[in-house]
């Protein structure tokens, strides 16, 4: 099985928990962190942003990616969300392992 980790941007906690709740209840995540404290520059729509954020670190498998995403664009006010998947190459095998065992 090949894992990923997705890093995902939110405006604000209770976004972060909204999303992160739905996605570890629906299995589609094993876990997901909410790191508060980013400040994201940025150009959007021709004008320099300068946003404090917080960031969703989410643990899932690679076959549940479309899943996720789809999940996220529901649920995030953003237009266009930083939905970044990166591929775990190696892994605790425990926590691998539980990765497996707590999603679809």
């Amino acid at each position: 099985m090949e894992f990923c980790v997705i890093f995902c941007t939110v405006p604000n906690k209770e976004v972060g928990l909204d999303i992160a709740n739905t996605l570890v209840s629906k299995q589609l995540a094993a876990c997901v962190n909410i790191v508060p404290g980013l400040t994201s520059i940025y150009t959007w729509k021709d004008e320099l942003c300068n946003d404090q954020e917080l960031l969703l670190i989410i643990k899932t498998k690679n076959n549940l990616f479309a899943n996720v995403e789809e999940v996220i664009k529901k649920i995030h006010p953003y237009e266009v969300p930083e939905i970044i998947s990166l591929p775990v190459i190696s892994g605790s095998y425990d926590y691998l392992q539980w990765i497996e065992t707590v999603t679809k």
